[in-house]
């Protein structure tokens, strides 16, 4: 991947449709209908176009949630890995293994490593309902950190269930990003990102993010004008080199959410770090970009 090239990498991506259906199910997600109403659901050829008119980057993934929900991903990692791999100028696969899978979990996660060469991996607490903390996923931690990829965690509240009867099952303690804290003390060496303004828990985040020299902070998920103010405050000093441009396309839009971010009261040098130069370095996208002083 030419980053030279790039805009904006966009961290946060959800691919809902598989190429092999022969119909789709709806023109939106029922899941999250609740929050943001139906949106788009498209495939990896269809967002590595959609990334490629705007020259982004972006890092796609399913989420596995077997355990709690009694079904698979909806678009396998293999079908991700495999096809974004004919989109390499683009688009960077993640992977999304259930914890609660056990045994089975770090067998699925050493072969999507191993033959789909898979870059990192995605967890929402909440929808498989699990403590990050938890020492029943640490088998599956230890190959991530073996590996050298990093973790991708949804934290705080979520649009997955929101206005269904029993908010769908789904249990917002889970993804208190304060739950991430012994993740980081126990896998040093292992990157993890802390996905979204994590409301009600943005202290939590902001004190993991800025004690824990490999945890991160994307901003996908809320438009920049709904930030809370310590987050802006951070992202503009402390953690400035650790905070990462995501939209959670297609629940939000990269359009809209840059929109909001051109108004936010952002330092001009900090920007192209956000939305840009702190992934590339992340992801060793570019050897020429040299850390930056916090």
């Amino acid at each position: 991947m030419d980053a030279s090239r790039l805009t904006a990498i966009d961290v946060h991506t959800h691919v809902l449709a598989s190429v092999t259906e022969k119909e789709r199910s709806g023109s939106g997600s029922d899941a999250l209908a609740g929050t943001f109403g139906r949106i788009p659901e498209l495939t990896v050829p269809e967002l590595a176009d959609y990334y490629r008119e705007r020259s982004m980057a972006a890092i796609v993934f399913t989420v596995d949630s077997v355990t709690r929900t009694g079904q698979g991903p909806r678009v396998s990692n293999e079908e991700i890995a495999e096809q974004a791999a004919e989109y390499a100028d683009t688009l960077i696969p993640f992977a999304s293994v259930d914890p609660g899978r056990g045994a089975e979990a770090v067998r699925i996660a050493r072969r999507l490593i191993d033959e789909h060469h898979v870059r990192g991996f995605k967890f929402h607490p909440s929808d498989q309902g699990f403590f990050p903390d938890d020492t029943a996923a640490y088998p599956l931690y230890e190959v991530i950190a073996e590996a050298g990829l990093p973790a991708l965690f949804h934290s705080g509240q979520t649009g997955v269930g929101s206005g269904q009867r029993g908010g769908g099952g789904i249990r917002l303690k889970y993804s208190n990003p304060l739950h991430l804290d012994d993740v980081a003390v126990d896998f040093p060496d292992m990157p993890i990102i802390i996905a979204h303004p994590s409301v009600p828990w943005q202290d939590e985040a902001l004190a993991v993010a800025g004690h824990k020299p490999q945890v991160y902070i994307d901003l996908s998920g809320w438009s920049p004008k709904y930030f809370p103010p310590q987050l802006v405050a951070q992202a503009n000093s402390l953690l400035k080199t650790k905070v990462l441009f995501g939209s959670d396309f297609p629940a939000l839009s990269p359009d809209r959410w840059l929109t909001d971010f051109a108004k936010l009261d952002i330092k001009e040098e900090v920007r192209p770090l956000i939305l840009k130069e702190n992934a590339v370095r992340l992801f060793g996208l570019d050897d020429s970009v040299e850390p930056e002083e916090v």
